[in-house]
């Protein structure tokens, strides 16, 4: 056997091709913190990090569980309304005026009107069946439509109108990286309650629906979130560089250690969700789940709660969502419903897991961090192409190339087109596939 065929047929091996690519992967990161700096070079991993974490949720979904799911822009979201709403400062217009009194009658109205509901449904107990019982239900869930705009509708005009919107509660902001994954979790139980029993691309529809249906609440709740007015600063859980800044640190300094103590936080709790994803999927847990992903119908034949478990990871991979979008939002200092996009939010996740390989954590947090640092080193460096072709057909007569910085920033599209088509056709089970030990 020669060296080279014993070279490749080393890198055949999970491990050792794992090993290869997260050098290499590590070598791209060098070289662009070199030429981009170290700040921003920090920045980008500090986002790639909390995309990380969003990957693994979808991981949990369609490489556990093979759950189709295109609301991830949605449930990142509603992680960062949560933690607008969790670490925001204080807005005493609100506290000040009628706007609490108010918003507790619309609370109460909404329970009200929970209450209508259940009693409506309860009449089935009762003998009621067929149309009537439909019909019921249609206009039980009708009046507590009408019973909570008769409340709502008032209190986000009078807040809109005094306060602008209810502001925040001015806790620290790793408590609103919780509560959007707890949220997300919420919402996660009643859409996988209702959608799970879909078939696969039924449910990929529906999934696609409603992370329009959140975008639309969000963007237009102004007494809540503000709206497309966007809201802004996020405070920080670790020191902000003005506060450096304030302490005698230097400006270039200051943005290098606050940008690095922030990720020391993100990865310290990205290195805690790995380590209790490999235990539960390399346990029974996860030999259930692989079991029912593989073949629902004979794990269900043997007893195993198909539907329970598949909403399990459903919830699961949405507390992640919910986490990471938070996470992104403080980081950015800034919560803009507008600024989300199915490409950006969605697409590139969706990308993120299938290159790196569905179904093995390791790939997808290789995946996750290459193909985010690819995308956002594509603009600069077709920038760079583009101006020195500018600078060639300017020498030859053809004149120079116009809009570079918006046809630099169309590339990322391409150069992500192109690393999935590589990969694909490379590795289509991803770089580093899922790998299942059989005991003997």
């Amino acid at each position: 056997m020669s060296t080279a065929e014993a070279k490749v047929r080393l890198l055949d091996r999970p491990l050792y091709r794992g090993i290869a690519l997260f050098i290499a992967l590590f070598v791209l990161v060098v070289v662009a913190g070199v030429s981009q700096g170290t700040a921003s070079m920090l920045l980008i991993l500090v986002q790639a990090t909390g995309f990380a974490l969003i990957a693994l949720g979808l991981n949990i979904q369609w490489g556990y569980g093979g759950l189709f799911n295109f609301a991830i822009m949605g449930f990142m979201m509603v992680g960062g309304a949560a933690v607008t709403f969790i670490s925001y400062p204080v807005n005493p217009a609100f506290w000040d005026s009628e706007g609490p009194m108010l918003l507790g009658r619309a609370l109460l109205a909404f329970l009200i009107g929970l209450g209508v509901v259940y009693a409506a449904r309860q009449t089935r107990r009762l003998g009621l069946r067929g149309f009537g019982y439909g019909l019921l239900v249609v206009l039980a869930w009708f009046a507590a439509y009408v019973i909570y705009r008769s409340q709502i509708d008032p209190a986000a005009a009078y807040i809109e109108s005094t306060a602008g919107f209810i502001g925040g509660l001015g806790l620290n902001p790793v408590l609103g990286w919780m509560f959007g994954g707890l949220l997300a979790a919420v919402i996660a139980f009643f859409v996988g309650k209702i959608s799970l029993g879909l078939r696969t691309d039924y449910l990929a529809i529906a999934t696609i629906g409603i992370s329009e249906i959140l975008r639309a609440l969000i963007k237009n709740m102004d007494w809540l979130t503000r709206g497309t007015m966007s809201v802004s600063p996020m405070p920080w859980p670790t020191p902000l560089p003005q506060a450096l800044q304030a302490q005698g640190v230097g400006i270039a300094e200051s943005f290098v250690q606050a940008r690095l103590g922030f990720l020391v936080l993100a990865v310290g709790l990205l290195v805690i969700v790995f380590y209790f994803i490999q235990r539960a999927y390399g346990g029974p847990w996860g030999r259930m789940m692989r079991a029912i992903r593989d073949n629902h119908i004979a794990a269900s034949s043997m007893g195993k709660d198909v539907k329970g478990r598949q909403l399990e990871l459903f919830v699961l991979g949405s507390v992640l969502m919910g986490v990471g979008g938070a996470m992104l939002v403080t980081f950015s200092q800034i919560f803009d419903p507008s600024g989300y996009q199915p490409i950006n939010h969605t697409f590139m996740i969706w990308v993120m897991v299938i290159v790196g390989g569905a179904g093995n954590s390791w790939g997808v947090l290789l995946g996750s961090l290459l193909i985010y640092v690819v995308w956002i080193l594509s603009d600069p460096v077709a920038q760079l192409i583009f101006l020195n072709l500018s600078q060639v057909t300017q020498n030859l007569g053809w004149g120079a190339i116009p809009e570079i910085d918006s046809r630099a920033l169309q590339m990322r599209v391409f150069v992500l087109g192109v690393v999935i088509t590589v990969a694909l056709r490379f590795a289509p089970k991803g770089l580093i596939p899922e790998v299942i030990r059989h005991d003997r």
